[in-house]
């Protein structure tokens, strides 16, 4: 352990001679290939796609096609990393919708549309990934190795010291002259997984004599159809940019519209395990008219469908142990969705990973305390936290929920108890409940702050505030 802390030591306070290889050059390998960048001569991204130069879906991620939403604490993180980065995402025409003031919203009941306390970006996942990969690549310090899978680690259960990759495809050799469908290594001194849920690290640490960690999961069966339209009228009527129906263990059907970067909007629906949304154009169409209110059913008959329509069942909640002691190599971590993933229909995982590269950059530079291996990794566990505990404790509370982090705490149920109330006040409460509640869920305001003592007596004593009666199709500050 002493040599471990020596050599961890030298890695985050002396770059000299120093080799980062990060597995997976989605927005969390991005950004921790940008921190790693100040902490080594040389850093690698791995990624078995061949990257595009414009904001484009690709195969290896494969829910980029789907709604995703970029929470003020993702803005935050990634200003912090990328100094300028979301004026530059607005310049590039992400819509910035106000919350809860510019969505028409359902979640139990219609939600006032109240002066914002938040902003959320919901420009398309492919858009915020191409921007932050032209930032961080434009580091001399940091190369890409394209079309290249990670099949093993290199190394034993004390150290890793490399990866095993096997180029996809083409028939070009590679440098060593090996075979381009033969496993190479690729020596480094530190691995980051970040090759998302479908992380196939346990295994490779298992084939090096280390433990691999224990997974919690929790899986509703949610699944997913996206679809990009054109607006061709003005049936709904509202001047709101987006709309949305959030789901609960009595009305499980989710979904909505959002608008994109280039004018059009993306529709989600979502249905849990055995409910799952069609995926051709009268069946998607139809499934909308299970949503609470029939105005997204009513729209989608007359918007222009500009792309196919999309599924995606791969939303069961996985976190992965790694912050727990156990026999596992130094100089290897895992980070983004191969560490914790999250069902997509909260929109946590692009801030997470900008937040877990903000954790990693700071538990690498504290002059307090030793960057060991487990001392790293559990910083990027505390990023995900909250994240995790909304969503897990969200969807272990849906009909048919299976996994063996399903079952709930006896301490569980009276802080139930009492979030049930927070979500009754929260949505017609625009000045004490609902703003602390929306700080919460965008992860830019501790879970705590819900039992500080003034929203705790709100949310104890307080009555329960009237809420529309059917779409707020105006909000209240433009009301005159």
């Amino acid at each position: 352990m002493v040599n471990q802390a020596r050599e961890e030591t030298s890695w985050g306070r002396n770059p000299k001679g120093r080799h980062a290889v990060v597995i997976g050059g989605s927005l969390a390998g991005l950004l921790a290939a940008h921190v790693l960048a100040g902490h080594a001569d040389r850093v690698t991204v791995v990624e078995r796609d061949r990257l595009p130069d414009g904001p484009e879906p690709r195969p290896g991620v494969p829910q980029s096609r789907h709604a995703h939403v970029l929470l003020e604490s993702g803005q935050l993180a990634l200003d912090s990393l990328l100094p300028g980065f979301t004026a530059e995402l607005r310049a590039a025409g992400a819509p910035r919708v106000g919350m809860p003031e510019d969505m028409v919203a359902w979640s139990g009941t219609w939600l006032r549309r109240t002066a914002p306390t938040s902003h959320i970006h919901t420009g398309s996942r492919a858009q915020v990934e191409q921007l932050v990969r032209r930032r961080v690549l434009a580091n001399p310090v940091i190369t890409t190795v394209e079309s290249a899978e990670a099949v093993g680690l290199a190394g034993d259960a004390s150290r890793v010291r490399g990866v095993l990759l096997r180029e996809r495809g083409g028939t070009d050799g590679t440098a060593d002259g090996a075979s381009p469908r033969q496993p190479r290594t690729l020596a480094a001194d530190l691995v980051v997984d970040a090759s998302g849920r479908s992380s196939r690290a346990s295994r490779w640490l298992a084939a090096i004599g280390a433990e691999p960690p224990q997974e919690e999961t929790i899986d509703t069966g949610q699944a997913y159809a996206s679809r990009i339209y054109r607006n061709t009228s003005s049936h709904l009527g509202t001047e709101a940019l987006a709309y949305w129906f959030y789901p609960n263990p009595s009305q499980t059907y989710a979904g909505g519209v959002l608008p994109l970067e280039d004018g059009n909007h993306l529709v989600a629906l979502a249905g849990l395990r055995g409910q799952e949304p069609p995926t051709d154009d009268a069946g998607l169409t139809a499934f909308a008219a299970r949503l609470p209110h029939p105005f997204l059913h009513e729209w989608l008959l007359t918007a222009e469908p500009q792309t196919p329509a999309y599924g995606f069942r791969s939303t069961a909640n996985l976190r992965r142990r790694y912050d727990r002691r156990g026999r596992r190599p130094a100089g290897f971590l895992a980070t983004g969705d191969a560490l914790c993933t999250f069902n997509p229909i909260y929109g946590q995982g692009m801030s997470v990973a900008a937040m877990s590269a903000v954790a990693l950059r700071d538990a690498l530079a504290d002059p307090r305390r030793t960057p060991t291996t487990l001392r790293v990794q559990r910083a990027l566990f505390d990023a995900s936290r909250q994240a995790w505990d909304i969503s897990a404790g969200a969807d272990r509370a849906m009909p048919g929920a299976v996994g063996n982090a399903v079952a709930s705490r006896a301490v569980d149920r009276p802080v139930g108890w009492y979030l049930d109330r927070v979500q009754q006040r929260y949505v017609g409460d625009p000045v004490l409940v609902g703003p602390v509640f929306r700080s919460v869920l965008t992860l830019t305001t501790p879970l705590t702050a819900l039992f500080a003592p003034r929203v705790a007596q709100a949310v104890l004593f307080g009555p329960v505030a009237g809420t529309p009666s059917a779409p707020p199709m105006r909000a209240e500050t433009t009301d005159g």
